[in-house]
């Protein structure tokens, strides 16, 4: 089994970022964690056929969200990105509907929200990043897309050849690694030559930046920092944010077959990212413990109106499985439709 030990240091600073600012991470961070905890319990009971916890990541989540435009840019998800989406203010029932299966990639609008669906393909993200910052570029927006990824798909071909052909014209993306040191049950040593994902940059003619992923301001300032790059024309940026995942892949998945769990206790002691951005505030004088425990509150009640909406909201009607599967319908898909109108339908 591999060892990942948390970096020594305990505390981050926030003295550099205005007060709300400071506060609305944390606000959003606390919320994906009440949620977080909601989604799996959902899972437990039948509602989710299956969940990914975001828990440990809140902090790369919500600050590269809360550091881009969303009137002009647009992020790439992949299936863990619950936290961002709740800090880009997409509608979250809807989102989180997607878990249950509804639909095609949930009940909110993708378009509206400028927040792709839930993607399941590790790596698929990155591709159709690029695709759409080429496209913005050549209409001649400002828009920026992010991309997110982790260090499994960082071995994907999909992120290499996007990567490649972003830097070749230099397309306005930030590709986001969240490196939480295991894809899925294989760990960084086994998967990563040479040990960084930020460090391939060089090949592809971009900027690459290590950060912090536990740390909300400096994740912040590196996303800043880089879509402001794309914005002036500089091209793409590669940001590895080095966090952890202190909770199994998935649901459905066993940590004590791949790694020792004192080393996620370790990372949940001495580096968890909502601790760590609270004390801060503090520290900062940005927030009275008191006016946090506010926010908790606020956080809660949030979290369990969620969770009730997307435990109740009604399921699409099943005509609807005919939607949107290609532009123009095909005489065997009108068939399959005739057929559900008559046979299935109650």
């Amino acid at each position: 089994m591999s060892t990942h030990e948390p970096p020594g240091r305990d505390s981050i600073t926030v003295d550099h970022l205005r007060p709300d600012l400071t506060r609305a991470l944390y606000t959003h961070m606390r919320t994906a964690r009440d949620l977080d905890a909601e989604a799996v319990a959902l899972q437990r009971q039948g509602v989710f056929p299956a969940y990914v916890s975001v828990r440990g990541q809140e902090a790369a989540q919500v600050a590269s969200a809360a550091a881009l435009d969303p009137g002009r840019d647009f992020v790439f998800p992949t299936y863990r990105e619950m936290a961002s989406a709740l800090a880009y203010g997409v509608e979250m029932v809807g989102y989180m509907a997607t878990h249950r299966a509804l639909w095609h990639g949930g009940l909110y609008d993708v378009m509206e929200s400028r927040f792709g669906a839930i993607n399941a393909v590790v790596g698929g993200p990155v591709p159709h990043a690029v695709g759409w910052a080429v496209g913005e570029r050549m209409r001649g927006g400002q828009g920026v897309a992010l991309a997110y990824f982790g260090d499994g798909a960082s071995s994907e071909g999909d992120v290499h050849e996007a990567m490649n052909f972003a830097g070749v014209y230099g397309a306005p993306v930030v590709f986001f690694c969240q490196n939480n040191r295991w894809a899925l049950s294989v760990p960084n040593e086994r998967q990563v030559a040479g040990g960084s994902v930020a460090a391939r940059a060089q090949g592809y003619g971009m900027a690459g930046v290590t950060v912090d992923g536990n740390d909300a301001a400096a994740v912040y300032d590196a996303v800043t920092e880089a879509a402001a790059r794309a914005r002036r024309g500089e091209g793409p940026t590669l940001i590895e944010a080095l966090t952890y995942r202190v909770e199994p892949h998935s649901t459905s998945d066993d940590t004590g077959r791949y790694r020792d769990e004192t080393e996620a206790d370790r990372w949940r002691a001495h580096r968890d990212p909502v601790v760590l951005l609270r004390a801060a505030l503090v520290e900062a004088g940005h927030a009275t413990a008191e006016e946090l425990d506010a926010i908790d509150t606020g956080a809660k009640k949030r979290a369990e109106e969620i969770r009730d909406g997307v435990s109740t909201a009604p399921e699409p009607d099943g005509s609807q499985l005919f939607t949107h599967v290609f532009r123009e319908t095909t005489q065997e898909l009108t068939r399959q439709r005739r057929i559900w109108e008559e046979e299935v339908q109650p």
